[in-house]
């Protein structure tokens, strides 16, 4: 008997021990997706009593609302944020063909007796338009909420196959305005669309709301179907279902599917939700073919099947293309032909503008030379008055015959032999500067470089009272360069600074500096004048052919650029910062042996 006792008082211990778990289990919170197409706040104001009614018939579940558009149910399911789904048929076959559903349970329309086939599209137009038949809207602007609604567009879409029409070809624009529906309707009264497809009763709802006037609009291909008090333009297709995704444990989807047929159709929660209870899900098969004829599969046609057909129903336009085709292939060849000819002629053009370049570029050598003369005769006749001297000065001291005077006289023949050179490398720089020839690349001091075009220009500096000064920046080296081509470069560049100071009326401080800054990979060599300074860019200057002189022929500093660019160095003209008057010429040559490009 104790022990009979004890087992009963064990039996009730674990029974109210697991009464008070399930008290306090943690429930499971699900989201069911439901279409807004009257707005979202409109949808969870419709739809949240039910789940409150389906949280008492399943334990320790909460559910919760999720409205949306077409898309966002679609994004959502893929998301896996919800797992039921309430809409129409039209989506959820979509949705099945992407992920595994089950449908549930079918609605029964409170509206109209409880039936399960209460989805269908109304044309809606204004009264006063002229449209009366679905053919008046060829070529019209029209509005629904979305591409799979199946009360709307589809539903339309549907009845357009039967009455042999090309959706996608009938309209001029259809325009997708989402949710909620009440916008359609009022793009019509606006005038900014011909028509609008919406939902069954959508006209009749509004006017009950006391949002429009339901006699300022028409219903294009209209029928009342039998129970039913709105106008239909299409024909009924079944209603809402509730589906569950496949991620749902099937004891829970029982268990649901069980509270949705229990609902008594005077519930709240039926009520709210416009419905007269759940009953069980259209067939499969009927579905199917209910989308089937809505969307018809697109036939696979070839490439020449479609060609062929088009130019059978538009023969005279396959003619046209056909003709400017062949013209337009002529045309092609014609200007093949042409630019050929075009491109001949040009290569020999651009052949005989390099020969005159160089005879040009001879001639401006000479020009230069031609103004330096005086000088060079200056420097030539000094040598040569030296060595008269120090010949007639041997010859007198030789007529002594005295052994004593030996070395003076070698010393005296020294000095010839040293005068003697120094003329000829005065007639070798005036040759190389007038001769034409290819350069030719050797290691060149630019110290001794530019002392020696300063001694070309020695009278005429002389005669424009012009000072030259030169500053050293770094340890001086050898560049790799055309001697010739570069003595040329600095000539001009000095001979410019001199006609720069020569245009001023009064400089009594005319004066020309050269700096050399001497780098780790390349040498900038700056002619520094206090001129009259750049009137133009330093561009125009470069060009071909453009001269600031009377007597320049412009191609100076167009060839000093072409030299510069032959040693990949460069060249640049500025005036110089106020307040300071003049121009800087700098050039920037390689360092010998650099392999790093001139900055």
């Amino acid at each position: 008997m104790l022990l009979v006792l004890m087992g009963l008082l064990c039996g009730k211990s674990a029974f109210a021990n697991n009464l008070e778990q399930a008290k306090h289990s943690p429930k499971t919170s699900l989201r069911v997706g439901v279409l807004a197409n009257w707005g979202y706040q409109a949808a969870v104001d419709r739809w949240q009593p039910m789940m409150r009614y389906l949280e008492s018939q399943v334990e320790h579940t909460s559910f919760q609302v999720h409205p949306g558009s077409f898309e966002e149910l679609n994004l959502a399911l893929h998301q896996g944020e919800i797992q039921f789904i309430v809409t129409n048929p039209g989506q959820y076959l979509f949705l099945s063909q992407q992920y595994p559903l089950s449908w549930l349970a079918t609605m029964r329309s409170r509206q109209h007796n409880g039936t399960t086939s209460a989805i269908g599209s109304a044309i809606v137009v204004r009264a006063d338009s002229d449209y009366r038949t679905l053919y008046d809207l060829s070529d019209k602007v029209i509005a629904a909420s979305g591409r799979h609604a199946l009360g709307g567009y589809q539903a339309t879409v549907g009845l357009m196959h039967k009455l042999g029409m090309d959706p996608d070809h009938f309209f001029a624009q259809v325009k997708f305005l989402g949710f909620p529906l009440d916008a359609l309707v009022y793009q019509v009264r606006d005038a900014n669309v011909d028509a609008a497809i919406t939902p069954l009763c959508t006209i009749e709802e509004m006017s009950q709301r006391g949002l429009i006037n339901a006699n300022d609009y028409r219903i294009l291909n209209p029928s009342r179907p039998n129970g039913f008090d709105c106008q239909c333009s299409t024909n009924l297709y079944p209603n809402w279902s509730f589906a569950a995704s496949e991620r749902v444990d099937v004891a829970l989807t029982k268990d649901i599917t069980q509270a949705l047929m229990q609902l008594p159709e005077n519930h709240p929660a039926a009520i709210a939700a416009n419905l007269k209870g759940w009953t069980s899900p259209i067939s499969q098969l009927e579905v199917i073919k209910l989308f089937n004829d809505l969307q018809p599969p697109e036939q696979s046609v070839g490439s020449w099947q479609a060609l062929k057909h088009w130019f059978d129903n538009n023969r005279h336009w396959g003619i046209l293309a056909v003709f400017i085709f062949l013209i337009a292939t002529i045309y092609h060849l014609w200007i093949e032909y042409k630019f050929r000819q075009k491109s001949e002629a040009l290569l020999q053009s651009e052949r005989q503008l390099k020969q005159k370049a160089i005879a040009l570029e001879r001639l401006q050598s000479a020009a230069i030379i031609g103004e330096i003369g005086a000088g060079l005769a200056h420097e030539i006749n000094q040598p040569i008055a030296a060595i008269t001297s120090y010949s007639e000065g041997g010859i007198m001291r030789l007529q002594r015959q005295g052994a004593s005077d030996a070395d003076t006289c070698i010393a005296l023949l020294h000095k010839i032999h040293q005068q003697s050179m120094r003329a000829g490398d005065v007639v070798h720089r005036i040759r190389g500067l007038l001769k034409r020839r290819q350069a030719v690349m050797q290691d060149v001091n630019l110290l001794t470089l530019v002392d020696e075009s300063i001694a070309l220009l020695k009278l005429e500096l002389a005669r424009h009272q012009v000072q030259v000064s030169t500053q050293v920046k770094g340890e001086p080296y050898f560049v790799s360069a055309d001697k010739v081509g570069i003595q040329q470069v600095i000539v001009n560049l000095i001979k410019n600074s001199l006609d720069a100071i020569a245009e001023q009326l009064s400089n009594e401080h005319a004066e020309i500096m050269v700096v050399f800054d001497f780098q780790p990979s390349q040498v900038n060599v700056q002619f520094i004048d206090n001129g009259t300074g750049l009137s133009v860019p330093s561009d125009e200057l470069i060009a071909t052919f453009y001269t600031t002189k009377e007597q320049g022929l412009g191609l100076g500093l167009a060839i000093c650029n072409d030299v510069i660019k032959q040693h990949h160095g460069l060249l640049f003209l500025t005036n110089r910062p106020p307040p300071a008057q003049g121009c800087i010429a700098e050039i920037r040559l390689k360092r010998r042996g650099s392999e790093h490009a001139v900055s």
